[in-house]
């Protein structure tokens, strides 16, 4: 598909990698020529400099012949405004980042509507959102759900001593007695889809699909659930700490922000409800810490704008013995050093909105065919889970799995059939209605028959 990607900032170098691999014809506009000479340097994209809501800059981005318009520029006013015109050139879908907390809920939906927007996207919303999910989980274990929410995959690193090491995959279930199927595993640079002789080790990184409910006997089996969080301390005042604060409030969680900045301070306390205190401290002086509780609280999450600051700031946490650690990392590299440190629980709003607007993009790629209800990004981005719903025409419906010649690197990870949940073997079927769930290792799908030979 032919994508204008308008504002080149962090986001939006990103979300320009993210949709090259993805195979579509990029385009980027930003207002700083530097930073367009960088995004054409880098990536094999066509660039235009000038305002995202000039007409003159749209039309010289071929705005009228676009699939998809992406506003991701700093200024939430600037997105809207140039989606809107873009919208009105031609392009036939827009997407606008929103991230201001003024805006709430109705004024959002009022904004989609009347400025024609196809879908709207608040990255520190969403980072919130998946920060929440997390923060009832053990340590070392993450949860996506699919659409249905009877079915989800546990990412989850196995530890030294942990019961999974030098475990065979076809000896699992009969061991835990529980139905789930380890789907993938990343084990150093390395991602393989397994087959049952594989064998896993301290160290590897793995996916496995489950009903919630079996996933839960799963982690108790493994020793792994935890108590339930119920205070939590947040280090960086940011719009994420804002809207996390927010929900953990509105759960019945305490939760207690500290920021250096005074100015920050004052503004989150207009706006936080009353029961959430906003310590104006500076988190990098140990006894601040200490003295806010950091020994006793059941969560730490870092959120300030500083990558390196959070990673220490964990480890920090982590040698008081806080059961949960959190660290927003939007660096790649960072990120995957302060895994291999141990520090399991690292998110990046950066990499979540490309995953959501990737996941439109493919949406809108297959409209004709089966459809992508779900898309997640594994591994650190070397496999995909993808789900499916089966329509009437698709080619080898109601075949046993085990009579289908599938694509390498493809594995069938899940079946979810009205409100019941399968975990596929060889004689199950994929049924017209039916969403199927695959995992595959580095290919692009957009229809459930890709995954044939």
């Amino acid at each position: 598909m032919d994508i204008i990607v308008a504002g080149c900032g962090k986001i939006g170098m990103v979300l320009i990698e993210s949709l090259l691999s993805e195979g579509h014809d990029i385009t980027a506009v930003d207002i700083s020529q530097a930073v367009i000479e960088k995004a054409t340097t880098t990536f094999d994209v066509r660039g235009v400099t000038g305002s995202a809501a000039a007409y003159e800059t749209l039309a010289e981005a071929d705005a009228d012949k676009a699939d998809i318009f992406i506003a991701v520029t700093d200024s939430d006013e600037l997105n809207m405004i140039s989606c809107f015109f873009a919208r009105k050139l031609g392009a036939k879908h827009t997407v606008a980042r929103i991230r201001k907390a003024e805006y709430n809920d109705k004024e959002k939906s009022f904004i989609r509507e009347k400025m024609e927007l196809s879908l709207v996207i608040n990255p520190d919303a969403i980072t919130a959102r998946e920060l929440f999910n997390m923060l009832d989980l053990p340590s070392s274990v993450k949860i996506e759900t699919f659409s249905s929410n009877s079915f989800e995959m546990a990412e989850l690193r196995i530890k030294p001593g942990s019961p999974l090491d030098g475990q065979k995959l076809c000896e699992l279930r009969g061991k835990y007695k529980c139905t789930f199927l380890v789907c993938v595993v990343q084990r150093g640079g390395d991602v393989f889809i397994p087959d049952g002789n594989f064998v896993l080790q301290s160290g590897d990184k793995i996916g496995l699909t489950a009903s919630p409910q079996e996933t839960q006997k799963l982690l108790k089996s493994l020793r792994l659930t935890q108590k339930h969080t119920r205070s939590i301390m947040i280090l960086g005042g940011s719009r994420t700490a804002y809207y996390l604060a927010k929900r953990l409030y509105g759960a019945g969680i305490s939760v207690k922000i500290i920021e250096q900045n005074h100015e920050k301070c004052v503004e989150l306390a207009k706006i936080l409800p009353p029961g959430v205190p906003v310590v104006n401290a500076n988190g990098a002086e140990h006894d601040v810490l200490k003295q806010e509780g950091i020994e006793s609280t059941d969560a730490f999450v870092a959120l300030t704008g500083i990558d390196e600051e959070n990673i220490l700031f964990s480890f920090l946490a982590a040698s008081k013995n806080v059961p949960k650690i959190v660290a927003k990392v939007n660096s790649g590299g960072l990120a995957q050093i302060a895994e291999k440190l141990g520090l399991d629980c690292v998110v990046s709003p950066k990499h979540m909105m490309s995953e959501v607007i990737v996941r439109y993009a493919r949406m809108l790629e297959n409209a004709e065919g089966s459809h992508v209800e779900t898309l997640y990004k594994l591994m650190d981005g070397s496999a995909e889970a993808v789900e499916f719903t089966v329509t009437p025409d698709f080619p080898v419906r109601g075949k046993p799995l085990k009579d289908l010649s599938l694509r390498k690197n493809i594995l069938i990870g899940g079946i979810i059939r009205g409100k019941k949940s399968v975990i596929p073997t060889g004689n199950d079927e994929i049924r017209a209605g039916d969403r199927v769930v695959v995992i595959a290792d580095e290919l692009h799908l957009t229809d459930l028959s890709d995954i044939l030979l």
